[in-house]
């Protein structure tokens, strides 16, 4: 078990190498001059452009602005923002509990409905359980969730005045923003939860157990089940790492609080430090969701313990 625990660790820290580095390179990869492109629509004298580049550090060597860069992450030091002059590093922090919050509603939504309905199509193939539990699968997949966040806003906020369509203060507010991103990783899960009930539920010991006389609630609910649910896992900690991705969208949508909304400030003006900063943060906290789902493999199916 040590072995693979470190295994696993030095490969989620490659990972994080790697996420380094692409997003040291963001400022290389974006098309045309950086400076230009932060002072655009600026009167910018050549004097307050070489500052400006002098100030980046852009006017060193590749090698020598990327072990500085290194060296500033392991301080934990992720610059400060062009726009407001403040630390990237404690933006990220004030607004991280608000993208958490929401990123854990909406996976618990995504759960709830995406095993449920995974399980009672599998049991009821062919019925209309099932062509039910797919549709809302394929519904989850093909909706944007832009476009499926402004349908929530008109039934619930315009039309019943049920909810709040916009702000992050109080469970009223993350209800629509949560169905919004839950209902998309919900049909992922549909699917996968499906397939792989389907596929234990032909193994021989399914037969076995049947065989013996256990009830089939048992059977299905007790041992299907929990076999099932080693690829569910995988595809829910995917999950997590997207619906924290898709934050982006709803929480511009919904016009709340969040590192995606800031992230998409960044963007729209250019502040390429937090721009990184949010990207990087982002990509630690999936490496990290991604290794504590792989440790969890062993708590849930026990073959998985004899093998390491």
């Amino acid at each position: 078990m040590t072995g693979v625990l470190v295994q696993r660790l030095l490969s989620s820290a490659v990972a994080l190498v790697g996420a380094l580095v692409l997003v040291f390179f963001i400022l290389y990869l974006l098309p045309g001059d950086p400076v230009l492109l932060m002072l655009a629509g600026t009167p910018a004298s050549p004097e307050a452009i070489a500052n400006l580049r002098h100030q980046l550090g852009l006017d060193q060597p590749l090698g020598v602005q990327f072990g500085r860069y290194m060296l500033d992450m392991l301080r934990g030091d992720l610059g400060k923002s062009l726009v407001s002059d403040d630390p990237v590093l404690p933006k990220i922090l004030s607004q991280f509990p608000s993208t958490a919050i929401l990123t854990l509603a909406s996976t618990a939504i995504a759960v709830v409905i995406g095993i449920v309905l995974g399980v009672l199509s599998a049991i009821h193939r062919g019925g209309v359980l099932d062509v039910a539990a797919r549709l809302v699968s394929l519904f989850g997949i093909s909706m944007p969730t832009f476009w499926s966040g402004i349908l929530l806003i008109l039934i619930f906020s315009v039309q019943l005045r049920a909810l709040p369509s916009v702000g992050s203060e109080g469970w009223r507010t993350l209800v629509l923003p949560a169905l919004a991103l839950g209902t998309v990783g919900a049909g992922y899960i549909v699917r996968m939860v499906r397939n792989s009930m389907l596929e234990v539920m032909n193994e021989p010991f399914i037969v076995t157990l049947r065989s013996k006389g256990l009830p089939e609630r048992t059977v299905m609910y007790r041992h299907a089940l929990r076999n099932a649910l080693i690829p569910a896992i995988t595809m829910i900690g995917i999950q997590i790492g997207e619906l924290m991705a898709g934050a982006v969208v709803v929480e511009t949508v919904f016009s709340r609080q969040g590192i995606g909304r800031l992230l998409a400030t960044g963007i729209m003006s250019k502040d390429i430090p937090v721009v990184q900063g949010v990207v990087l943060f982002t990509a630690i906290v999936y490496v990290g969701i991604n290794l504590l789902v792989d440790i969890s493999y062993s708590a849930i199916d026990p073959r998985v313990r004899r093998s390491v």
